[in-house]
Protein backbone atom coordinates (compact mmCIF):
# COMPACT_ATOMS: atom_id res chain seq x y z
CA UNK A 1 0.00 0.00 0.00
CA UNK A 2 1.06 3.25 -0.94
CA UNK A 3 2.03 5.77 1.85
CA UNK A 4 0.68 8.61 -0.63
CA UNK A 5 -2.83 7.31 -0.11
CA UNK A 6 -3.05 8.71 3.32
CA UNK A 7 -2.13 12.12 2.16
CA UNK A 8 -4.58 15.30 2.43
CA UNK A 9 -3.93 19.28 2.25
CA UNK A 10 -5.44 20.49 5.17
CA UNK A 11 -5.08 24.95 5.67
CA UNK A 12 -2.56 25.67 7.91
CA UNK A 13 -5.02 27.57 10.64
CA UNK A 14 -7.04 24.47 11.45
CA UNK A 15 -3.96 23.21 13.14
CA UNK A 16 -5.19 24.00 17.13
CA UNK A 17 -2.38 25.83 18.99
CA UNK A 18 -4.35 25.97 21.97
CA UNK A 19 -6.37 24.01 23.70
CA UNK A 20 -10.47 24.45 24.01
CA UNK A 21 -11.15 26.88 26.90
CA UNK A 22 -12.78 23.64 28.70
CA UNK A 23 -12.02 20.31 27.67
CA UNK A 24 -15.25 18.90 27.04
CA UNK A 25 -16.27 21.78 24.56
CA UNK A 26 -14.53 20.37 21.55
CA UNK A 27 -16.32 19.52 18.50
CA UNK A 28 -17.28 15.70 17.80
CA UNK A 29 -17.61 14.47 14.33
CA UNK A 30 -19.68 11.44 14.79
CA UNK A 31 -18.63 8.33 11.44
CA UNK A 32 -21.21 5.52 11.59
CA UNK A 33 -18.98 2.40 10.28
CA UNK A 34 -21.68 0.77 8.59
CA UNK A 35 -24.45 3.22 7.39
CA UNK A 36 -21.53 5.29 6.64
CA UNK A 37 -22.90 8.26 7.78
CA UNK A 38 -21.42 11.39 9.86
CA UNK A 39 -23.02 13.28 12.48
CA UNK A 40 -21.41 17.05 13.67
CA UNK A 41 -21.68 17.21 17.51
CA UNK A 42 -19.75 18.17 20.72
CA UNK A 43 -18.07 15.94 22.67
CA UNK A 44 -20.51 16.65 25.86
CA UNK A 45 -22.49 14.39 23.60
CA UNK A 46 -20.51 11.68 23.95
CA UNK A 47 -22.83 9.60 26.50
CA UNK A 48 -25.84 9.47 24.24
CA UNK A 49 -23.66 7.16 21.76
CA UNK A 50 -22.56 5.33 24.70
CA UNK A 51 -25.16 2.25 26.39
CA UNK A 52 -25.10 0.39 29.56
CA UNK A 53 -22.55 -2.40 29.77
CA UNK A 54 -20.32 -0.88 27.06
CA UNK A 55 -16.43 -0.38 28.20
CA UNK A 56 -14.51 2.54 27.96
CA UNK A 57 -10.76 1.73 28.28
CA UNK A 58 -8.36 4.47 28.53
CA UNK A 59 -4.64 5.37 28.32
CA UNK A 60 -3.40 6.33 32.38
CA UNK A 61 0.00 7.09 31.03
CA UNK A 62 1.42 10.28 32.24
CA UNK A 63 3.43 12.86 30.21
CA UNK A 64 6.83 13.87 31.71
CA UNK A 65 8.22 17.39 31.33
CA UNK A 66 10.87 15.76 29.33
CA UNK A 67 12.50 18.68 27.28
CA UNK A 68 15.57 20.29 29.41
CA UNK A 69 18.14 22.31 28.69
CA UNK A 70 21.53 23.04 29.67
CA UNK A 71 25.11 23.86 28.50
CA UNK A 72 28.26 22.11 28.36
CA UNK A 73 30.20 22.47 31.91
CA UNK A 74 33.53 23.17 30.14
CA UNK A 75 32.54 26.12 27.88
CA UNK A 76 31.44 28.42 31.34
CA UNK A 77 27.69 30.24 30.37
CA UNK A 78 28.02 29.22 27.04
CA UNK A 79 27.08 26.43 24.44
CA UNK A 80 23.86 25.35 25.30
CA UNK A 81 22.23 21.89 24.85
CA UNK A 82 18.94 21.14 24.71
CA UNK A 83 17.35 16.83 25.27
CA UNK A 84 14.24 15.48 24.85
CA UNK A 85 14.16 12.82 27.14
CA UNK A 86 12.74 9.70 25.88
CA UNK A 87 13.49 6.30 28.49
CA UNK A 88 14.87 5.56 31.43
CA UNK A 89 16.48 2.25 30.91
CA UNK A 90 18.52 1.53 33.61
CA UNK A 91 18.74 3.77 36.58
CA UNK A 92 19.79 7.40 35.90
CA UNK A 93 20.62 6.18 32.17
CA UNK A 94 18.73 7.84 29.61
CA UNK A 95 17.78 7.21 25.74
CA UNK A 96 17.50 11.04 24.36
CA UNK A 97 16.96 13.33 21.50
CA UNK A 98 20.08 16.42 21.60
CA UNK A 99 20.33 19.27 19.71
CA UNK A 100 23.44 21.61 19.94
CA UNK A 101 25.25 24.10 17.58
CA UNK A 102 28.54 22.00 18.38
CA UNK A 103 27.47 18.42 19.72
CA UNK A 104 29.19 17.66 22.80
CA UNK A 105 31.21 14.59 22.27
CA UNK A 106 31.03 11.18 24.50
CA UNK A 107 32.37 11.96 27.46
CA UNK A 108 31.32 15.86 27.72
CA UNK A 109 29.46 16.71 30.84
CA UNK A 110 26.55 19.37 30.39
CA UNK A 111 25.05 21.38 33.02
CA UNK A 112 21.16 21.26 33.48
CA UNK A 113 19.26 24.26 33.89
CA UNK A 114 19.60 25.86 38.16
CA UNK A 115 22.60 23.42 37.87
CA UNK A 116 20.22 20.89 39.36
CA UNK A 117 21.73 17.58 37.49
CA UNK A 118 24.54 16.76 35.47
CA UNK A 119 24.20 14.96 32.09
CA UNK A 120 27.32 12.73 31.15
CA UNK A 121 27.11 11.90 26.58
CA UNK A 122 27.97 8.45 27.08
CA UNK A 123 27.43 7.53 22.98
CA UNK A 124 26.21 9.57 20.18
CA UNK A 125 23.62 8.14 17.77
CA UNK A 126 21.85 8.63 14.63
CA UNK A 127 18.80 10.84 14.12
CA UNK A 128 20.03 13.43 17.22
CA UNK A 129 19.75 9.59 19.38
CA UNK A 130 21.98 9.48 22.14
CA UNK A 131 22.63 7.84 25.75
CA UNK A 132 23.07 9.80 28.58
CA UNK A 133 24.28 9.65 32.52
CA UNK A 134 21.86 11.74 34.54
CA UNK A 135 23.29 12.41 37.91
CA UNK A 136 21.41 14.91 41.11
CA UNK A 137 21.16 15.43 44.68
CA UNK A 138 17.54 15.13 44.14
CA UNK A 139 15.29 12.18 42.75
CA UNK A 140 15.29 13.18 38.68
CA UNK A 141 11.67 13.25 38.78
CA UNK A 142 11.30 16.28 40.76
CA UNK A 143 13.89 18.02 39.10
CA UNK A 144 11.92 17.40 36.17
CA UNK A 145 9.24 19.25 37.76
CA UNK A 146 11.18 22.09 38.58
CA UNK A 147 13.00 22.88 34.99
CA UNK A 148 11.38 20.90 32.90
CA UNK A 149 9.24 21.47 30.11
CA UNK A 150 6.16 19.97 28.32
CA UNK A 151 7.12 18.26 25.31
CA UNK A 152 4.86 19.79 22.74
CA UNK A 153 4.39 18.42 19.37
CA UNK A 154 6.56 20.03 16.59
CA UNK A 155 3.41 21.33 14.96
CA UNK A 156 2.38 23.74 18.30
CA UNK A 157 4.23 26.57 18.44
CA UNK A 158 5.30 28.69 21.51
CA UNK A 159 7.61 31.57 21.87
CA UNK A 160 10.57 31.55 24.58
CA UNK A 161 8.41 34.49 26.16
CA UNK A 162 5.02 32.51 26.19
CA UNK A 163 5.30 31.94 30.01
CA UNK A 164 1.57 31.69 30.52
CA UNK A 165 1.16 29.38 27.83
CA UNK A 166 3.63 27.23 28.40
CA UNK A 167 2.29 27.04 32.43
CA UNK A 168 -1.10 26.19 31.00
CA UNK A 169 0.47 23.17 28.79
CA UNK A 170 1.28 21.35 32.31
CA UNK A 171 -2.06 20.69 32.95
CA UNK A 172 -3.77 20.93 29.52
CA UNK A 173 -1.70 18.84 27.45
CA UNK A 174 -2.11 15.92 30.47
CA UNK A 175 -5.18 13.68 30.94
CA UNK A 176 -7.70 13.58 33.32
CA UNK A 177 -6.41 9.36 33.43
CA UNK A 178 -2.37 10.47 33.78
CA UNK A 179 -1.48 8.33 36.58
CA UNK A 180 1.56 6.25 35.20
CA UNK A 181 5.05 8.89 34.47
CA UNK A 182 6.72 8.00 31.16
CA UNK A 183 5.13 9.19 27.95
CA UNK A 184 6.69 12.13 25.91
CA UNK A 185 3.15 12.88 24.04
CA UNK A 186 -0.16 12.79 25.45
CA UNK A 187 -2.71 10.11 24.38
CA UNK A 188 -4.84 13.33 22.68
CA UNK A 189 -8.18 11.74 22.62
CA UNK A 190 -7.75 11.56 26.47
CA UNK A 191 -7.71 15.21 26.61
CA UNK A 192 -11.13 15.92 26.59
CA UNK A 193 -12.75 13.87 29.18
CA UNK A 194 -13.76 15.50 32.40
CA UNK A 195 -15.12 14.05 36.48
CA UNK A 196 -18.49 15.61 34.67
CA UNK A 197 -18.41 13.43 31.50
CA UNK A 198 -17.08 10.15 33.22
CA UNK A 199 -19.87 10.48 36.15
CA UNK A 200 -22.44 10.96 33.14
CA UNK A 201 -21.24 7.80 31.37
CA UNK A 202 -21.31 5.61 35.06
CA UNK A 203 -24.60 6.82 36.19
CA UNK A 204 -26.04 5.46 32.38
CA UNK A 205 -23.47 2.39 33.16
CA UNK A 206 -20.85 2.79 30.99
CA UNK A 207 -17.91 0.74 32.67
CA UNK A 208 -14.27 2.10 32.67
CA UNK A 209 -11.12 0.39 32.70
CA UNK A 210 -7.05 1.63 32.19
CA UNK A 211 -3.95 0.52 30.54
CA UNK A 212 -0.88 2.28 30.02
CA UNK A 213 1.11 2.84 26.56
CA UNK A 214 3.89 5.09 27.13
CA UNK A 215 3.80 7.35 24.05
CA UNK A 216 6.91 7.88 22.40
CA UNK A 217 8.90 9.42 19.91
CA UNK A 218 7.62 7.51 17.40
CA UNK A 219 4.49 9.78 17.56
CA UNK A 220 6.16 12.45 15.26
CA UNK A 221 8.24 10.78 13.24
CA UNK A 222 6.77 10.78 9.70
CA UNK A 223 6.50 8.06 7.58
CA UNK A 224 9.57 8.29 4.54
CA UNK A 225 8.64 5.79 3.11
CA UNK A 226 6.87 5.33 -0.32
CA UNK A 227 5.50 1.49 0.80
CA UNK A 228 3.94 1.41 3.75
CA UNK A 229 4.78 -2.08 4.54
CA UNK A 230 8.61 -0.97 4.90
CA UNK A 231 7.90 1.87 7.44
CA UNK A 232 9.76 0.63 11.05
CA UNK A 233 7.42 1.99 14.02
CA UNK A 234 9.58 2.62 17.12
CA UNK A 235 8.64 0.64 20.23
CA UNK A 236 6.66 1.45 23.04
CA UNK A 237 6.41 0.41 26.58
CA UNK A 238 2.79 -1.13 27.40
CA UNK A 239 0.90 -2.86 30.27
CA UNK A 240 -2.60 -3.90 31.01
CA UNK A 241 -3.52 -5.18 34.34
CA UNK A 242 -5.23 -8.15 35.54
CA UNK A 243 -8.57 -6.47 36.48
CA UNK A 244 -9.00 -4.63 33.24
CA UNK A 245 -8.01 -8.24 31.48
CA UNK A 246 -10.81 -9.25 32.97
CA UNK A 247 -13.10 -6.72 32.38
CA UNK A 248 -12.86 -7.27 28.99
CA UNK A 249 -12.84 -10.58 28.94
CA UNK A 250 -16.24 -10.30 30.58
CA UNK A 251 -17.20 -7.59 28.12
CA UNK A 252 -16.43 -10.04 25.12
CA UNK A 253 -18.40 -12.67 26.67
CA UNK A 254 -21.71 -10.43 27.25
CA UNK A 255 -21.16 -8.96 24.07
CA UNK A 256 -20.67 -5.27 24.83
CA UNK A 257 -18.99 -2.95 23.20
CA UNK A 258 -14.54 -2.15 23.59
CA UNK A 259 -14.61 1.53 22.99
CA UNK A 260 -11.00 2.89 22.93
CA UNK A 261 -10.18 6.49 23.86
CA UNK A 262 -7.76 7.49 21.55
CA UNK A 263 -4.84 5.26 19.35
CA UNK A 264 -2.35 4.68 21.91
CA UNK A 265 -5.43 2.40 23.96
CA UNK A 266 -6.79 0.63 20.91
CA UNK A 267 -2.35 -0.01 20.08
CA UNK A 268 -2.07 -1.57 23.28
CA UNK A 269 -5.16 -4.16 23.14
CA UNK A 270 -4.18 -4.68 19.73
CA UNK A 271 -0.83 -5.77 20.30
CA UNK A 272 -1.63 -7.87 23.32
CA UNK A 273 -4.18 -9.89 21.49
CA UNK A 274 -1.61 -10.40 18.51
CA UNK A 275 1.15 -12.40 21.37
CA UNK A 276 1.21 -16.23 20.73
CA UNK A 277 -0.93 -16.95 24.13
CA UNK A 278 -3.32 -14.13 22.84
CA UNK A 279 -5.24 -11.48 24.90
CA UNK A 280 -4.70 -11.15 28.55
CA UNK A 281 -2.93 -8.91 31.32
CA UNK A 282 0.62 -8.15 31.03
CA UNK A 283 3.37 -6.17 29.87
CA UNK A 284 6.04 -5.35 27.13
CA UNK A 285 7.02 -3.60 24.12
CA UNK A 286 5.14 -2.92 20.53
CA UNK A 287 6.33 -1.82 17.45
CA UNK A 288 2.86 -2.95 16.06
CA UNK A 289 2.22 -0.64 13.06
CA UNK A 290 -1.83 -1.05 12.07
CA UNK A 291 -2.62 -0.17 8.56
CA UNK A 292 -5.79 -1.57 5.83
CA UNK A 293 -6.27 -4.45 5.69
CA UNK A 294 -6.10 -4.91 9.25
CA UNK A 295 -8.62 -7.13 11.24
CA UNK A 296 -9.07 -5.75 14.46
CA UNK A 297 -9.77 -8.22 17.40
CA UNK A 298 -10.33 -6.35 20.57
CA UNK A 299 -11.91 -2.75 19.66
CA UNK A 300 -15.15 -2.03 18.80
CA UNK A 301 -15.54 1.71 18.77
CA UNK A 302 -12.77 4.48 19.07
CA UNK A 303 -12.65 7.99 19.97
CA UNK A 304 -9.98 9.86 18.35
CA UNK A 305 -8.36 12.90 17.66
CA UNK A 306 -7.44 14.14 13.91
CA UNK A 307 -3.84 13.09 12.55
CA UNK A 308 -1.73 14.52 10.42
CA UNK A 309 -1.36 13.10 6.71
CA UNK A 310 0.41 10.12 5.62
CA UNK A 311 1.09 9.33 9.41
CA UNK A 312 0.59 5.97 11.09
CA UNK A 313 -2.37 6.73 13.08
CA UNK A 314 -4.00 7.79 10.14
CA UNK A 315 -3.41 4.56 8.61
CA UNK A 316 -4.32 3.10 12.12
CA UNK A 317 -7.83 4.76 11.67
CA UNK A 318 -8.01 4.24 7.76
CA UNK A 319 -8.14 0.37 8.85
CA UNK A 320 -10.66 0.96 11.14
CA UNK A 321 -13.19 2.52 9.57
CA UNK A 322 -11.89 2.26 5.26
CA UNK A 323 -9.94 4.50 3.82
CA UNK A 324 -11.85 6.21 1.37
CA UNK A 325 -14.61 7.17 4.60
CA UNK A 326 -12.13 8.20 6.95
CA UNK A 327 -10.98 10.82 4.02
CA UNK A 328 -13.83 11.98 2.85
CA UNK A 329 -15.06 12.52 6.69
CA UNK A 330 -11.58 14.44 6.96
CA UNK A 331 -12.87 17.02 4.14
CA UNK A 332 -16.13 17.39 5.62
CA UNK A 333 -14.34 18.54 8.71
CA UNK A 334 -11.79 21.04 7.04
CA UNK A 335 -14.54 22.20 5.25
CA UNK A 336 -16.52 22.80 8.89
CA UNK A 337 -13.75 24.36 9.87
CA UNK A 338 -12.83 21.75 12.66
CA UNK A 339 -9.62 22.04 14.57
CA UNK A 340 -7.12 19.55 14.27
CA UNK A 341 -4.39 17.73 15.75
CA UNK A 342 -3.25 17.23 19.24
CA UNK A 343 -5.01 20.66 21.17
CA UNK A 344 -8.11 20.09 18.16
CA UNK A 345 -11.40 18.62 17.83
CA UNK A 346 -12.05 14.68 17.70
CA UNK A 347 -14.12 11.88 16.11
CA UNK A 348 -16.19 9.12 17.28
CA UNK A 349 -16.49 6.60 15.49
CA UNK A 350 -18.87 3.29 15.79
Amino acid sequence: MNTADFDYELPLDRIAQTPPAQRDGARMLVLNRSARTIEHRHFADLPAYLHAGDLLVANDTQVIPARVFGRKAKEGTGGRVEFLLLEETAPGIWDALMRSRRRPKPGEQILLDEDLAVVTLLEDGELGRVKIRVESSLPFLEVLSRIGRTPLPPYIQRKEAAGGLCEADKTRYQTIFARAPGAVAAPTAGLHFTPEILSRLVAQGVDRAMVTLHVGIGTFRPVNVDVVEEHKMEQERWRIPEETSHRIALAKQQGCRVVAVGTTSVRTLESAAARPEGFGAGNGRTDLCIYPPYRFQMVVAMITNFHLPKSTLLMMISAFADREVVLDAYRQAIAERYRFYSYGDCMLIL
